[in-house]
C-alpha cells in the first residue's frame, strides 16, 4: 500500500509560454533527472490551417525537490513528421530514457486515418545535446508498428535498461468497435512488453501482460520502476467508449507489480490514490509517469480534460 501527498498542479500551458507555435495541454509528463535539475518532458498541442490538432514535444526543468518552475523549452524539441510519415499530425507521448553516455527518446507517432481516426508507431530519437533537442534515428522511420499479432496502435513506448537488457512496456490495439450511441468508431488497447539488445530491434509476443477489470478496458501509459526488489507499475485505464465527460468511464489510475519482470500482478487498490472531489484532478486521472529522485518516490500525472490544464505531482510518504 501507497501513502500519497498530492502536491497540487505543478504547471499550466495558460501560465506559459510555450514553444513551436503551441497554445494547448500539457500531456504525459516524464521526468528524467539531470545534474542540479529535474526535466518533464510533455507534449503540448497546436491547431493547423485546417483546424487539426498537432502534438508537439515541450519540457519544463524544475528543482530536484519540485519546489521551483526553472525553465521551460523554447525551441521545438523534435521536429514534426515529414509529409506521409508515421509521426506526421505529431508525438504523444515522448519516453526519455539514459543508456550510458546517450539520451533516447521514444517516440509515439500519430497519423490520421479514414475509416477510424488515428494510427500509432513507435519511433526512436536521440538527443546530442543534453536533452534539449532530439534526432530521429535513421531516416525516421519507426522501431515498432502493426505486426502479424499486433494489427494496429502500437504506442506509448517507455523503456528502461535493466542490466544489459532494454526493457519496453507499451501499449497495442485489439480491436476498433462502434458502440450504440458513438458517432466514431472506438479504439481499445491493452499494454504488453517487449525487449531488445540494442533499443532498435525489438522481441515481443503481443501478449497482453496486465488482465483486465471491465470488458473492453482500455490500458495505456504504463511506466515501471524498481523500488524495494520489486518492479512496480502505474498506468492509466478507462472504459473505450463515452469517456471524454462521463467521469464514470473516464481515465483513472491502475497499478501492478512484478517480482520478475514476466509475470504482473494487478491490484489497484495499493495504489491508493484517486481522482479529487474538486478540482483540476476531479473528473480525470491520466497519462502518469512512476519515478524515483533523491530516494523519493513522485508520481507525475493529469487531470480533467486529458491535460488541458496542465500536470501536477504526488510524493509517495510510504511505501509498503
Amino acid at each position: 500500500m501507497i501513502e500519497w501527498k498530492k502536491r497540487g498542479k505543478i504547471f499550466d500551458p495558460a501560465d506559459n509560454i510555450l514553444a513551436d507555435g503551441c497554445t494547448d495541454f500539457a500531456k504525459s509528463p516524464q521526468a528524467v533527472e539531470f545534474d542540479g535539475f529535474v526535466r518533464v518532458y510533455f507534449t503540448s498541442q497546436r491547431k493547423t490551417e485546417n483546424g487539426k490538432w498537432v502534438s508537439c514535444p515541450q519540457f519544463a526543468d524544475y528543482t530536484k525537490d519540485f519546489s521551483r518552475l526553472i525553465r521551460v523549452a523554447d525551441k521545438p524539441v523534435m521536429a514534426q513528421g515529414g509529409l506521409g510519415m508515421f509521426d506526421e499530425h505529431g508525438i504523444f507521448p515522448i519516453s526519455v530514457t539514459r543508456h550510458n553516455d546517450r539520451i533516447l527518446a521514444y517516440t509515439c507517432g500519430w497519423t490520421r486515418r479514414v475509416s477510424v481516426s488515428i494510427d500509432m508507431a513507435i519511433g526512436l530519437a536521440e538527443s546530442f545535446d543534453g536533452g534539449e533537442t532530439f534526432t530521429r534515428h535513421g531516416i525516421g522511420g519507426p522501431v515498432m508498428t502493426a505486426s502479424m499479432n499486433e494489427a494496429c496502435l502500437i504506442g506509448d513506448g517507455f523503456v528502461r535498461v535493466i542490466g544489459d537488457v532494454f526493457h519496453m512496456w507499451y501499449i497495442y490495439g485489439t480491436a476498433w468497435k462502434q458502440y450504440e450511441g458513438q458517432t466514431q468508431p472506438c479504439r481499445i488497447y491493452k499494454i504488453a512488453q517487449a525487449t531488445s539488445k540494442d533499443g532498435i530491434n525489438w522481441e515481443r509476443n503481443g501478449k497482453s501482460i496486465i488482465p483486465d477489470t471491465f470488458d473492453d478496458e482500455c490500458q495505456a501509459l504504463p511506466s515501471v520502476i524498481e523500488y524495494n526488489g520489486r518492479y512496480h507499475m502505474v498506468f492509466c485505464y478507462r472504459k473505450a467508449y463515452d469517456f471524454h465527460t462521463n467521469k464514470n468511464n473516464s481515465y483513472r489510475l491502475g497499478y501492478a507489480y512484478s517480482d520478475d519482470l514476466v509475470t504482473w500482478t494487478r491490484a489497484d487498490d495499493a495504489l491508493n490514490i484517486d481522482r479529487a472531489n474538486e478540482g483540476w484532478d476531479s473528473g480525470m486521472m491520466c497519462y502518469p509517469n512512476f519515478f524515483t529522485c533523491e530516494g523519493k518516490v513522485y508520481l507525475l500525472y493529469n487531470g480533467n480534460e486529458f491535460g488541458r490544464h496542465g500536470f501536477g505531482i504526488a510524493e509517495a510518504i510510504s511505501f509498503k
